[in-house]
């Protein structure tokens, strides 16, 4: 329109171009990024070459490890066009509980060792963000004193093998009565995986580190002394009893075992690697996870984790079935490098990644991705 010359008549009802027509034609932001590259150097600054190598290393070779991520890029994302897609929904329900996001936290041992405040720190941010944490039996503080920050956000307890059948059991029904949603049996873990980094550095968990779900010193052997027998299929509704929960089994990389889970009465299965920390080199949980949701079916909700560094990722994993995925090494190179702090920037900037990245792909909802959204790269 020339300058001076009559302006354009309103529609009518309406005084012009409004503010939220404005606002709706500005271009949507874009996601936060997360170097994790970054993260982790800066966590190998900051912590002492046996404990940055002990988060950071994986077993044998680790091909596995190395090989995660890859296998997750190893499929390509299929985007719809014009349905008019805006926002995602990003909420869903695990095992029955409502969580803000699909992204939660793994396992893991010894956090104190990347900062002082260790799980309550991961606790919180889990809290801030809406996501499931799951502890670890090696934390490094007690699994009430984690259930009890924010109780109302969604924990899960995560069992190992490590001690007595007596003091595995308390355990047991100690996440029960704790306020725990669920017991994750790990399964993987019939002893350790050869953690060559390890090894090297002769590693034993920082002096002065608290070991708040051991036994008391000396009354009960650990995994180098073990007393315990293997686990069977038997144990999974056993643990269930005991601890009056639902039991997810963590460990699983074949269609058959996430089967015989099902059947023993597992109510979820976990795809993983264990971080590359067992078997090297192993199938990645990428190439496992369509195997075991074909096995399963809709009996149950399936899971996975590793190397899972994107938003693109994590939907992938959606698209082959996946209820959900969680955050290892993320969330410790967050924690070591800002607390509580780092592990929400972690967790809100994935999630805020897997949004922008699905209304790219025409997609509105995290509890209803379809098959056809990936295909693998040929």
């Amino acid at each position: 329109m020339a300058s001076g010359g009559p302006a354009s008549s309103p529609v009518p009802g309406t005084s012009g171009r409004d503010e939220a027509a404005e606002v709706a034609e500005e271009p949507r932001a874009e996601p936060p990024f997360v170097d994790f590259a970054e993260l982790e150097a800066r966590s190998r600054q900051l912590l002492t070459a046996p404990v940055y190598d002990y988060y950071a290393g994986g077993a044998e070779s680790e091909t596995t490890m190395r090989e995660a991520t890859a296998a997750w890029r190893a499929w390509r994302l299929r985007p719809r066009v014009l349905r008019g897609t805006t926002t995602a929904a990003l909420g869903t329900e695990l095992l029955g509980s409502p969580v803000r996001t699909p992204i939660g936290i793994a396992p893991w041992a010894y956090q104190a060792m990347a900062h002082p405040d260790g799980e309550l720190a991961t606790a919180r941010a889990a809290a801030a963000t809406g996501a499931l944490m799951t502890v670890s039996t090696s934390a490094n503080h007690s699994l009430e004193e984690v259930a009890a920050v924010a109780p109302a956000s969604p924990k899960w307890f995560q069992l190992y093998r490590l001690h007595s059948e007596r003091h595995t059991d308390d355990l047991a029904r100690r996440a029960g009565d704790a306020g725990y949603r669920a017991l994750v049996l790990t399964v993987d873990v019939p002893l350790l995986g050869r953690r060559r980094r390890d090894l090297r550095h002769d590693f034993v968990h920082r002096a002065g580190v608290r070991m708040a779900n051991r036994p008391p010193e000396g009354e009960e052997p650990t995994l180098d002394g073990l007393a315990t027998g293997t686990w069977t299929f038997d144990e999974i509704a056993r643990f269930g009893e005991l601890s009056g929960l639902p039991v997810v089994v963590k460990g699983v990389l074949r269609g058959d075992d996430a089967i015989r889970c099902v059947q023993a009465g597992a109510a979820a299965v976990w795809v993983t690697t264990h971080g590359g920390r067992q078997v090297d080199p192993a199938i990645s949980s990428a190439q496992a996870l369509p195997e075991v949701v074909e096995a399963v079916g809709e009996e149950v909700e399936v899971y996975a984790d590793g190397g899972i560094r994107s938003g693109s990722d994590a939907l992938t994993a959606l698209a082959l079935g996946a209820s959900a995925v969680f955050l290892g090494r993320p969330v410790v190179w967050g924690l070591a490098t800002g607390g509580e702090a780092g592990v929400t920037r972690v967790l809100a900037g994935l999630t805020e990644e897997l949004e922008h990245t699905m209304v790219l792909c025409g997609l509105d909802d995290v509890r209803s991705v379809p098959a056809d959204t990936v295909v693998a790269a040929r």
